[in-house]
């Protein structure tokens, strides 16, 4: 058993955010239809690296789904959906607001055929406001949120991240959302409307900016690798590799920057408490972190830093086969499965372990229409008018 083999979810939403909140309902057993265009199928099957032609970004986030595809601006491909929808307990849709309504497939309507049913609608700016109708991106929502604005050097431009940072943040909200929504199903036995802007969960992440923008008129500034509140997540360089260090508790900055021979002293940290005039302590805090700096440049200093630090700091890594560290052995970070089109794939294993219902990937993402077969003829529709929407383009 898993903890979610219970559950049905249809996966009509296209590229990240929706997606990836699917997968990981996937990850732990419940059974996701991803439904795709028969002919352009779904856009992450073409982003970034792939193998013969088969796209990795799409093997992982489609991991453990049923593809069907089903084109649903045609009236056979909407009546397709509503019998799914009638037996399902989750729809997880990305179109622009007004697109399901036009399409006669409302959540109204939907929640009339079952209603039972969780519509969870993932948008860039949400279902109203004077910018709903816009498309949306993670990337806007990455400077919109002011994250792109604090990120990068102190002298450089603003610095989107090199991922589908705000669509990943707002697929781990959307599915915790979804299991919100169906815990409160359990107590009124109806399901609801789950309305989620990409742009809003990613400001979650970034603390009291407009709580400190609204009492003291404090704009967030970009400081490289630092952080501006407390002891500093920062690189520091290495004669061999760069080291990534954390110290948050102030005995661990005082083991750190305490000179080789030196005895500590009071207020020989290497970072000290942001006072009354901030600009004093800064001065501290960054001649503080120079001392580490050329420290850590020296192996004996590094070594320093090694034990003074508490081993709150890792090596940067890049990904490299059979180099990873030995935690993520440990802890199956990573695993091999197989997979019919490219033989296996290795790919991250689902987020965290259940003791007794754990998860697991049971495939990677599949060809397009691979079970569409399947799907059509768990609602009954019979091999004839299978064969015929397929002649008419309607499905794959």
């Amino acid at each position: 058993m898993t903890s979610l083999d219970d559950l049905r979810v249809i996966d009509a939403a296209t590229l990240f955010a929706g997606p990836s909140a699917a997968m990981m309902l996937g990850d732990f057993g419940a059974d996701v239809i991803k439904i795709e265009h028969p002919r352009r199928g779904d856009p992450s099957r073409g982003h970034g690296a792939s193998v013969d032609g088969v796209g990795l970004w799409w093997k992982t986030l489609s991991r453990n789904k049923r593809t069907a595809a089903v084109d649903l601006s045609r009236p056979e491909g909407q009546e397709i959906l509503r019998r799914l929808a009638e037996r399902s307990d989750v729809l997880i849709e990305n179109f622009r607001p007004g697109t399901l309504e036009r399409w006669n497939l409302s959540p109204d309507d939907l929640l009339e055929l079952n209603p039972r049913l969780i519509v969870a609608r993932m948008t860039g700016f949400g279902q109203f406001g004077p910018m709903s109708g816009r498309p949306g991106f993670g990337t806007l929502a990455e400077a919109m949120s002011g994250f792109a604005a604090m990120t990068g050097q102190p002298d450089g431009p603003p610095t989107l991240p090199p991922l589908a940072l705000a669509d990943g943040i707002a697929g781990l909200a959307m599915s915790y959302a979804i299991m919100v929504a169906l815990h409160a199903r359990e107590r009124t036995g109806r399901g609801q409307v789950i309305d989620m802007a990409i742009i809003e969960p990613i400001l979650g992440l970034l603390g009291p900016q407009m709580s400190a923008y609204k009492a003291l008129g404090a704009v967030p500034q970009r400081t490289g690798n630092r952080s501006s509140s407390n002891a500093p997540p920062q690189h520091l360089p290495h004669p061999r590799r760069t080291l990534a260090r954390h110290l948050h508790q102030r005995p661990a900055h005082r083991r750190a920057g305490r000179h080789p021979r030196r005895p500590a002293r009071p207020g020989r940290a290497a970072v000290v408490r942001q006072r009354a005039r901030p600009g004093a302590a800064r001065g501290r805090a960054g001649r503080g972190r120079r001392l580490l700096d050329r420290r850590t440049r020296r192996r004996r200093g590094h070594r320093r830093l090694r034990a003074g630090a508490g081993r709150r700091r890792a090596h940067l890594r890049r990904h490299r086969p059979r180099r990873g560290p030995p935690q993520y052995a440990a802890l199956g970070t990573f695993v091999e499965v197989p997979d019919e089109e490219l033989g296996s794939l290795t790919m991250q294993n689902v987020l965290f372990r259940l003791s007794d219902t754990p998860g697991g990937i049971r495939w990677p993402g599949r060809p397009l229409g691979r079970d569409t077969d399947e799907v059509l003829g768990e609602i009954d529709y019979p091999e004839e008018r299978i064969a015929r929407l397929r002649e008419e383009g309607v499905i794959a």
